[in-house]
C-alpha cells in the first residue's frame, strides 16, 4: 500500500544585523523514500475586488505550512506533486517533470480563499480561486539541488509569488538534498557575502541619505453600508535595516511613503480596526488598532511591514502585535503634529509626521475632537513658560525700581 508521508519544519537563515529570516521546509515521501524536498521563503501579492475598489493582499508563507498528504504525491506517472496548505484554505502547489537529464517545475498552482476576512477584508466574493502558471523558470540537472537565494517573482493570474532563499530537489536519489547544486541565474550575478566567523567584527549598518520630510497622506475606510469608519492623515517614513544585494552588507534605509502611489484597504470592527497601506505592490504597511470597551480607550497595538525592494537580498518582513502607541479615547481622534518614532522591531521603526487618526467612533466624514500627544502639549507650553518667565522678570525689575526710588526719597529731610 502506497504511503505518502509529509513533513513541515522550519529552517532559519541568519544574516548579521538583520536577524533571522524564516524558510519553510516541506517534504513529500513515499514509504521510506523522499521524492521532493524544498526549503524556501515565499510572499504572495493577490489582487481582489471589494464592493467599491480593487485591493492587494500581501501574505507571507507561514512556518505553520504543512504538506497536503491527499494531493501531494511522488507520482506513479513520473510527475510528482508538492502541495503546501496554509491559513484558512490557501494552498501553493508545485508539479515537476523531467527530461531524463534535468527536472523542472512544470506548473505552479496558487489557491486562495476569498472568504478569509483576515487576509481579504471587504472582498465581494467568498469564492475559492485557483490560478495556474506554466512559466515558472525553475530547472536543474538531475541529482542536483536547485538553489536560488535571490528573490524571484512568478506572475500567476491576478497574483504574484516571490520566492527567496530557495533550495529544492525533485526525483531525489536519497532523503537529503544533493550536495551538488544548480544555481539560478540571479545568484550567479550576485557575489555571496563571506560567512561571519568568531573573529569577524560586526559593522554598523551603512545609512543612506535622508529623504526629507514625507508628504501627508489622507486615508479612510468605509463599512459595508458605505459610511466612513476610520480616518487617518499622516506622513510616514520607514526606517528599515536589511541585507543589500548590490552592496553585500547590511544597510539602513529611510523610505518615505508616497501618498499618490499608495492605496488603502482594511476593515473596521467593534474591538479591532485594520488599515493596510500598499505602495506599488512592493511595500505593504499594516496598522492594527485595538479598543477597550471597559476603559473606552483605544491604541495602536500592531504594525506589520512586508517589503520587496529592488536591492533587498530577500523580501523583508517585520511584525509586532504587542505595541501600545497612539492612545486616545473612544469617539475622539489622536493628533500629533510633532515627529514621532514608533519602534516596532530592532530592524524596523516607523517615523510619523503631522499625524491624526480616528479608528473608532467616527460619526461624520470629519475627525472628532482631538486628544493631542504629549510632545505637542509640551511645544504649546514652551511659549507660555517663556512668556511667564519674561513677565516675572519685568515684574521683579519694576519692584526693584520702586523700592530703590522709595529709599532715595527717604534720604532727604524737610527743613
Amino acid at each position: 500500500m502506497k504511503l505518502c508521508h509529509a513533513l513541515a519544519a522550519l529552517c532559519i537563515a541568519c544574516f548579521a544585523g538583520l536577524g533571522c529570516i524564516q524558510a519553510v521546509t516541506l517534504e513529500v515521501r513515499e514509504g521510506n523514500s523522499t521524492c521532493i524536498k524544498t526549503e524556501l521563503s515565499a510572499t504572495f501579492a493577490i489582487t481582489y475586488n471589494t464592493s467599491s475598489s480593487t485591493r492587494t493582499a500581501q501574505i507571507t508563507l507561514p512556518n505553520s505550512t504543512t504538506v497536503d498528504t491527499r494531493s501531494s504525491s511522488c507520482g506513479a506517472d513520473g510527475s510528482p506533486w508538492l502541495v503546501g496548505v496554509f491559513g484558512s484554505g490557501h494552498t501553493l502547489g508545485l508539479s515537476f517533470s523531467t527530461t531524463g537529464n534535468q527536472y523542472n517545475v512544470a506548473n505552479l498552482t496558487l489557491q486562495y480563499n476569498l472568504s478569509d476576512t483576515s487576509v481579504f477584508p471587504g472582498a465581494n466574493s467568498s469564492d475559492v480561486v485557483t490560478v495556474v502558471s506554466a512559466s515558472v523558470g525553475i530547472s536543474a540537472a538531475i541529482n542536483t539541488t536547485y538553489r536560488c537565494l535571490s528573490p524571484v517573482t512568478v506572475e500567476v493570474g491576478g497574483a504574484s509569488v516571490t520566492f527567496s532563499d530557495m533550495r529544492l530537489e525533485a526525483y531525489m536519489p536519497g532523503n537529503d538534498l544533493s550536495p551538488a547544486e544548480s544555481v539560478c541565474a540571479a545568484d550567479k550575478t550576485t557575489t555571496t557575502a563571506p560567512p561571519t566567523t568568531a573573529s569577524t567584527t560586526t559593522t554598523t549598518p551603512a545609512p543612506t541619505t535622508p529623504p526629507g520630510t514625507p508628504d501627508q497622506g489622507t486615508y479612510s475606510l468605509k463599512n459595508s453600508n458605505g459610511t466612513v469608519c476610520l480616518l487617518a492623515q499622516m506622513g510616514l517614513q520607514l526606517n528599515v535595516t536589511y541585507l543589500s544585494q548590490s552592496q553585500n552588507k547590511t544597510v539602513q534605509e529611510l523610505l518615505n511613503l508616497t501618498p499618490n502611489l499608495t492605496s488603502s484597504s482594511g476593515s473596521c470592527g467593534a474591538g479591532n480596526a485594520t488599515l493596510v497601506l500598499t505602495q506599488e505592490r512592493i511595500t505593504t504597511l499594516s496598522f492594527i488598532f485595538t479598543s477597550n470597551s471597559t476603559s473606552k480607550k483605544y491604541h495602536l497595538s500592531g504594525v506589520t511591514l512586508l517589503a520587496n525592494w529592488s536591492d533587498m537580498a530577500v523580501p523583508f518582513s517585520a511584525s509586532n502585535t504587542t505595541l501600545n502607541y497612539l492612545q486616545s479615547t473612544w469617539g475622539r481622534s489622536y493628533k500629533c503634529k510633532a515627529e514621532q518614532t514608533l519602534a516596532v522591531v530592532p530592524t524596523f521603526s516607523l517615523n510619523t509626521f503631522r499625524l491624526q487618526v480616528q479608528p473608532f467612533g467616527v460619526t461624520t466624514d470629519q475627525f472628532a475632537t482631538a486628544e493631542e500627544c504629549q510632545m505637542d502639549q509640551d511645544q504649546m507650553l514652551i511659549p507660555i513658560i517663556v512668556g511667564a518667565a519674561l513677565a516675572g522678570l519685568v515684574l521683579i525689575v519694576l519692584i526693584a525700581y520702586l523700592i530703590g526710588r522709595k529709599r532715595s526719597h527717604a534720604g532727604y529731610q524737610t527743613i
